[in-house]
């Protein structure tokens, strides 16, 4: 059975660690797997080989605590949604949890109802992170700072990205731009960039590429029909252009990015 989610418990003590599994089993059924780790080397372990998206872990543990082992995960710039177990109500271990990301911090012995609950709003916690993380991939930061400026812009280039964006899935010149908001070629050209910092040409494709990026998370098409969807008449300059912006192939952004497909 595919599970869509992981959950990982790390923690020392043998049967803590398979109440945990036992209730969040019954509880999600089967909708999560459920890993344990029995302490943090082997949950670094784990989360070097496979994605994770909640991480709950007792503080105190022989060797590496569940705090250092976060310390050192966060250096390794790992987003992770974190839940802390502890048989310790000390404030000072609350504030170093908060500092570094955790969204809950329980008390053994573990109440099933709080248990239950804390990994409900983490899990939720977690799906606003995948959209953010998601929009930011999509989103293209030169074609924002365009869009949030647009209310600056001066008529005849609001005008030209209307009808770029209107028509970016054809052929696409300067000359047909220019003609439609009744300018000189070379005069939109050096209008086009003084207003949006951006060569006509780079704005084209950037968006091009933005709309190639949507069809590679959300559909099953080919990069053939992306290609050609997203307004370039063959898959290899469309490849080229895009390993260009996005340092990498589409295929590989694609598959880099198969966890998080929007449906």
């Amino acid at each position: 059975m595919m599970h869509s989610k992981t959950i990982l418990i790390v923690d020392d003590e043998p049967k803590t660690r398979q109440g945990l599994k036992k209730t969040l089993g019954i509880w999600s059924e089967g909708k999560y797997e459920i890993i344990c780790a029995e302490s943090a080397k082997e949950a670094i372990h784990v989360l070097e080989r496979q994605r994770v998206h909640l991480l709950i872990t007792d503080i105190c543990m022989p060797e590496i605590s569940g705090l250092k082992m976060l310390e050192k995960l966060n250096m390794k710039e790992q987003k992770l949604v974190v839940i802390i177990l502890s048989g310790f109500p000390e404030f000072d271990y609350a504030q170093q949890a908060i500092r570094l990301g955790v969204v809950n911090y329980l008390l053994k012995p573990i109440n099933k109802r709080k248990l239950i609950e804390s990994v409900e709003k983490a899990m939720e916690v977690e799906a606003n992170q995948e959209r953010v993380g998601m929009i930011e991939k999509l989103v293209d930061d030169k074609l924002l700072n365009v869009r949030s400026e647009n209310y600056r812009t001066q008529s005849p280039i609001k005008e030209a990205l209307r009808f770029v964006d209107e028509n970016i899935k054809g052929q696409l010149s300067l000359r047909d731009v220019a003609n439609h908001v009744h300018l000189n070629s070379s005069y939109l050209s050096v209008l086009f960039k003084e207003q949006t910092n951006l060569t006509f040409s780079e704005y084209v494709t950037r968006r091009r590429l933005e709309n190639a990026k949507k069809l590679l998370m959300s559909t099953n098409l080919t990069v053939d029909e992306i290609a050609h969807d997203v307004g370039y008449q063959t898959a290899k300059y469309f490849i080229k252009l895009f390993k260009e912006f996005e340092k990498m192939t589409p295929s590989r952004f694609r598959k880099s990015n198969s966890d998080n497909q929007i449906q």
